[in-house]
């Protein structure tokens, strides 16, 4: 097994990304990282193709691969061609973040001198630089990718760089176009969606109680989320006698980046859609059920988090492990959190 090498100046590095999209936001910290530690080194990312919009937005990132396989999917032979064909980029770095071992296949069958990763799924022969994760010092998931961009054993530095997408004019006025906006004065975005399950989702009727009482004030609200996330969308549209803009299932995930651009301030999950928000550096609100704000915070000062710190609470359960739905208690962690808080702190 050939031992790590240091990096030589203007090295070339291949970053193997995360599947999903809060992940791949919270992996620009890393592309900073390194760009930090050495300015002219070149950064490429093989994600899926989904990602490819985020990742050109984001100005540390020089090229981005498509992976041409699904998440979940296997795929040896493709995984080994793949690396086969990755071998005239020269890469002197791979940094493998997703835990998985056949995540780590195409940069040992690319050739890449150090390929660096956590110990996982027993792929210690296909990283040469394996590290074993501390739970307990990296709590973060932006902590754990950034560690990575660092020598074995380097302590973190001082400040986690900040995520921050970049939207040109010319991408705003052209989604502001297509849609035919008018963008008031103010416009609140809501992100009523949370792949993960119901126990990430703040009730619709909150929602919806929130976007009545700033619509009474003259604010805009905008409605996001996937196809998903229609029928949510749809409830709090109802309840708002359809004077909210309702984007879900209707934009890219491009799109979607540039719109929330836009906005002044966004009520979300604990989602994708927050981590993009934070990385626009939007005034944020996140509620937060099932899953721990400790763990994947959005990074952004502006962000307010609102959790209840239930005894039963982070579970990381898709649904409520504790009483079936329809019962009064079914994700109290999120029916507690009434909308007169976040009203007070879009306020504040």
């Amino acid at each position: 097994m050939k031992k790590p090498v240091a990096l030589e100046s203007s090295s070339k590095i291949l970053v193997v990304g995360p599947s999903w999209v809060g992940d791949m936001i919270m992996a620009q910290s890393l592309f900073i990282t390194l760009k930090n530690s050495e300015p002219d080194c070149h950064i490429d990312v093989l994600a899926p193709a989904w990602s490819l919009a985020l990742l050109a937005r984001m100005p540390q990132v020089a090229k981005a691969i498509a992976m041409p396989l699904t998440h979940g999917q296997f795929g040896l032979i493709d995984r080994i061609r793949l690396g086969k064909q990755l071998r005239p980029e020269n890469y002197d770095k791979a940094i493998v973040l997703p835990n998985s071992w056949k995540s780590a296949l195409i940069p040992f069958f690319a050739h890449i001198p150090v390929r660096s990763g956590y110990v996982g799924e027993c792929r210690r022969s296909l990283l040469n630089d394996a590290r074993k994760l501390d739970k307990a010092l990296l709590t973060m998931t932006v902590q754990r990718f950034v560690a990575l961009g660092l020598p074995p054993n380097a302590p973190l530095p001082p400040e986690i760089p900040t995520p921050a997408i970049v939207i040109g004019q010319d991408r705003q006025q052209a989604v502001a176009d297509k849609f035919k906006l008018k963008p008031a004065a103010k416009i609140l975005a809501l992100c009523p969606g949370a792949e993960y399950g119901p126990a990430k989702r703040w009730p619709a009727q909150y929602f919806a109680e929130i976007a009545r009482k700033k619509i009474a004030q003259g604010w805009q609200i905008w409605l996001f989320g996937s196809g998903n996330d229609n029928d949510i969308a749809m409830q709090i549209n109802n309840e708002t006698n359809g004077l909210c803009t309702d984007f879900t299932g209707r934009t890219s995930l491009a799109e979607a980046v540039d719109l929330m651009s836009l906005v002044d301030t966004v009520v979300s999950n604990d989602s994708g859609l927050m981590h993009v928000a934070a990385a626009l550096d939007k005034k944020i609100i996140a509620v937060y059920g099932s899953s721990d704000p400790r763990f994947t915070p959005p990074l952004n000062a502006k962000a307010r988090v609102i959790s209840l710190n239930l005894a039963c609470a982070p579970c990381f359960k898709r649904a409520c492990p504790l009483y079936p739905a329809g019962h009064k208690d079914n994700t109290r962690c999120l029916t507690g959190i009434k909308p007169a808080g976040v009203l007070d702190l879009i306020d504040a």
